[in-house]
């Protein structure tokens, strides 16, 4: 067997619409061994239709149409965690881990989505509490070969937003928000693989707008993100950003980042 593995993560914005957009053409194209979502939108006899034979862990948002995050598997699933347990209603649908069974050992991996927020309203004060569960949790892991991704609405540096400038003060780049990916990296020895493998930047980016030019003129933000634990450090050998070739082949608004790991022995 390989020792190789490639995990995907995707905002999908809605797994139903995507699928009709062209997603199962980009699913069959990467054939990724794990997929990780964000906004699926969907119930699980749903998202089992979208995805027969696979192993898949999934938890719904607490409003219909809103959040929702799964595990899509071609290894199987020891056991599945949902949520953080922080019995906020707005949390559901954010966080899920599952144990995988891999020809070269156990992993473990996470879809999680962050709020969106809004300054100056009750969201982002749920985006800071949340943020403070995901610490404690990515603390827990650190010891474990963990991979965190999803879609965390927080760009980390100037080099992650192509309009920084405009869009200082604003939610996704805010200080404080930014201090959270501070502490996972450097405090707590989290790696930042698409930074670590796509260069110094600016991107490359995930994330579009649906509205005016921002795609064609490449004005994103770097918002998607696999992050692996101190356990399972220069595991990953190479990451990319799957930007559709153009706006209409786009299936979502924001694009798969696709990681190849390997933890066979370097010579």
């Amino acid at each position: 067997m390989s020792s190789t593995a490639t995990i995907a993560t995707v905002n999908v914005n809605g797994v139903r619409a995507a699928f009709r957009r062209g997603m199962g053409q980009w699913l069959e194209r990467c054939a990724p061994d794990v997929l990780l979502l964000q906004e699926v939108r969907a119930d699980d006899g749903s998202l089992a239709a979208l995805l027969p034979g696979w192993d898949l862990a999934h938890e719904a948002g607490a409003a219909a149409g809103r959040a929702g995050v799964a595990i899509a598997s071609r290894y199987p699933m020891r056991a599945v965690r949902i949520g953080l347990g922080t019995e906020v209603a707005g949390d559901q649908g954010r966080w899920v881990e599952a144990d995988l069974d891999l020809p070269d050992g156990p992993l473990t991996v996470v879809s999680v989505y962050l709020y969106s927020a809004t300054v100056d309203h009750p969201s982002l004060d749920a985006k800071y509490a949340f943020c403070e569960h995901v610490t404690k949790r990515l603390a827990e892991l650190g010891g474990t070969p963990a991979v965190v991704g999803g879609d965390l609405n927080i760009a980390h540096r100037e080099v992650d937003i192509k309009n920084w400038k405009g869009n200082l003060g604003k939610a996704g780049f805010l200080p404080d928000e930014r201090a959270y990916l501070d502490r996972w990296f450097d405090e707590l020895g989290w790696t930042d693989v698409g930074r670590a493998l796509g260069g110094p930047g600016p991107g490359p980016y995930t994330w579009w707008s649906w509205r005016g030019q921002a795609f064609d003129n490449d004005a994103g933000w770097r918002i998607d993100y696999q992050l692996t634990s101190p356990a399972l450090a220069g595991a990953a050998v190479a990451a990319r950003v799957d930007r559709a070739e153009s706006y209409a082949a786009r299936f979502s608004d924001h694009a798969p980042l696709v990681v190849t790991y390997d933890r066979s022995p370097r010579p």
